[in-house]
């Protein structure tokens, strides 16, 4: 999760509209009212993928779930789609030259990759589950889009292929393409029973832009039924309040419009440990504390479609 970066051309991004999720879906008609049993079940045999934008994301959408799914003796996943690098775009630093600044910000990626191991870790989330593909912070939307063939140059790090070591596919272009696949070879490797992936509805361009390359990839690989779908930048003033209040439910984001999520109850403990993870950011909690301890409540909400209308189909990866 970042703080939101200018959304992209509303017209650029209707471009990566994709398949419907369900034949009610297909004729427009308004989404039934999902409730807690909308939710697959949860047990041994559970193998849950979620894929987060940036490191925190996971743990504010889905810290609860994925405790519940390691309690039950499943496998827990995360697949971290940037490494949170471009933070520092945007404010002054004390170097001047633009291969410092991009050797800072390449630095911070890596550490907000720690961070994501120690959170997920707090969460139950073995080594092996934790995966982090490296692809450029603030332009994942510009992947799918114009750099499908050829490679983004980041501005917050200079790269133009995965520079981190420890990333599952470095070296890996800055293409759409190379994205699409990477992200096949996740879900080949996790085999998810359930995957939860932001919803095309949220207001950060990444998270928009990972939302619809998990349908995309899912879709040709019919497992679209698996995923369920979450917001995190969800309209203005959204969570409220903005803090830590114990024992309160999460609210449905105003940018849901006409759907209706299926509300999942924390049990406290679990709650107590989303707060220790959260807290594991500290680079993010010296910046934006409020917003993320306004996610530490009684309930996690997931929807069981993108959004109200069908979408068109992406082409697939060559």
């Amino acid at each position: 999760m970042r703080l939101l970066l200018p959304k992209p051309a509303t017209a650029v991004l209707a471009t990566l509209a994709l398949a419907a999720c369900d034949a009610g879906a297909a004729g427009g008609s308004p989404a039934p009212a999902p409730d807690a049993a909308d939710l697959p079940r949860i047990d041994a045999a559970t193998s849950l993928l979620v894929v987060a934008p940036h490191p925190d994301d996971e743990t504010l959408c889905c810290a609860g779930v994925i405790q519940r799914v390691v309690q039950a003796g499943g496998r827990a996943s995360v697949v971290w789609i940037t490494s949170g690098d471009a933070e520092r775009l945007g404010r002054p630093l004390a170097e001047s030259l633009w291969l410092r600044s991009a050797a800072r910000a390449r630095e911070f990626g890596a550490r907000r990759m720690a961070e994501a191991r120690a959170a997920t870790a707090l969460l139950g989330v073995p080594a092996s589950g934790q995966l982090f593909l490296g692809y450029p912070d603030g332009g994942v939307a510009a992947l799918l889009t114009s750099h499908r063939l050829t490679p983004y140059h980041s501005p917050a790090t200079g790269a133009a292929a995965v520079p981190y070591p420890d990333a599952v596919f470095p070296g890996h272009p800055y293409t759409g393409e190379s994205l699409e696949r990477d992200f096949a070879a996740v879900l080949e490797r996790t085999q998810p029973t359930l995957v939860f992936a932001p919803s095309p509805l949220d207001d950060h361009p990444d998270h928009r832009a990972a939302g619809l390359l998990t349908i995309a990839v899912s879709t040709r690989r019919g497992g679209l039924p698996r995923v369920r779908y979450w917001i995190v930048h969800g309209g203005e003033g959204w969570p409220s309040p903005r803090d830590l209040v114990p024992g309160v439910p999460l609210t449905p984001a105003p940018l849901g419009g006409a759907l209706v999520p299926a509300a999942f109850a924390l049990e406290p403990a679990e709650e107590d440990r989303k707060l220790l993870a959260i807290r594991a950011y500290a680079t993010q909690m010296r910046e934006m504390a409020p917003f993320l301890l306004s996610f530490v409540r009684t309930t996690e909400l997931f929807f069981a479609r993108p959004q109200p209308q069908p979408l068109a189909a992406l082409p697939p990866a060559s």
